[in-house]
């Protein structure tokens, strides 16, 4: 079993979740729900992976909060 890291934003406008792989060309989708972007994202990661093993333009190390004045 292979993980990914994904980010997860909400779209303001139509209130979805949208997520992809950090560096992962075509690793994105929605869903109205997290447990459906989940699995929206499962799937497309799935048909990705039938072309072979990727190779990660970038590795996702994390989120970090900036303060400005």
């Amino acid at each position: 079993m292979r993980n990914y890291s994904a980010v997860i934003e909400r779209d303001p406008d139509t209130g979805l979740f949208v997520g992809f792989v950090p560096g992962f060309p075509g690793a994105h989708s929605q869903g109205a729900t997290l447990d459906e972007l989940n699995a929206n994202l499962r799937e497309v990661i799935s048909m990705l992976l039938e072309d072979g093993e990727p190779v990660l333009e970038s590795e996702f190390i994390g989120v970090q909060n900036v303060a400005v004045a």
